[in-house]
């Protein structure tokens, strides 16, 4: 489990069909990732992948066919740069939302405004398995980074959000051209919903019901 708060940033190589190398980027890392040991979950662009080998700068990791297929990992150059977040710890603030690493689907950069106080990317999804949990104000994680919903098509298949600058200055968002391909985990919570509400198998054994929710303020 992750929160979508970027800790450094790190380059990426691959190593035959089946591994990665990341190698620090950041030239002071955040204590959570100085104390990292085998087997440990990092996330990296979003995606949750489990440290095989331990490098003076940096980890080799593991990736599943099903990794490459659903992300934009096997087609990122080598010396390509990319998110990094260690796992959530017991006790540790949450900034963000909560992020499980695994990708529901890609997007693309539509665009990427600045204003006067912070930038606004506005994407295209074009994958429904992502952008049926895409809702205003809501939350998304974009390559990894936890950001809000400020606008989005009612299909979910645009969505823009509004970005303050020590965000988009720290993270790999400021490399983002028109048309590159980015990572999309919708949050959680609503999957969740989905299933409650569809009939699913809840507790009581009768499901949710939208005259339910509405009922009781929701």
């Amino acid at each position: 489990m992750f929160t979508g708060l970027i800790q450094a940033t790190g380059t990426l190589f691959h190593k035959g069909d089946t591994q990665v190398y990341l190698r620090w980027q950041t030239a002071s890392l955040p204590p959570a990732l100085t104390d990292v040991d085998l087997g440990d979950s990092i996330a990296v662009d979003g995606i949750c992948l489990t440290v095989e080998t331990i490098l003076p700068d940096g980890f080799v990791a593991a990736v599943s066919p099903e990794t490459l297929d659903r992300t934009s990992l096997g087609r990122l150059a080598d010396g390509s740069l990319v998110n990094i977040e260690s796992s959530l710890r017991v006790g540790s603030k949450i900034g963000g939302h909560f992020v499980t690493g695994h990708i529901d689907g890609q997007g693309h950069l539509e665009s990427a405004v600045a204003t006067e106080d912070s930038w606004r990317l506005s994407f295209t999804v074009g994958d429904r398995r992502v952008a049926r949990y895409i809702v205003p104000k809501g939350s998304i994680a974009v390559n990894g980074i936890s950001l809000t919903v400020a606008d989005c098509s009612s299909s979910g298949d645009w969505f823009a959000a509004a970005v303050i600058p020590v965000t988009y200055h720290e993270t790999t968002l400021q490399h983002l051209r028109p048309g590159q391909p980015v990572n999309l985990e919708g949050d959680v919570l609503g999957k969740y919903v989905e299933k409650f509400v569809a009939g699913g198998d809840a507790p009581t054994g009768d499901g949710l019901s939208l005259e339910f929710l509405a009922e009781h303020g929701y």
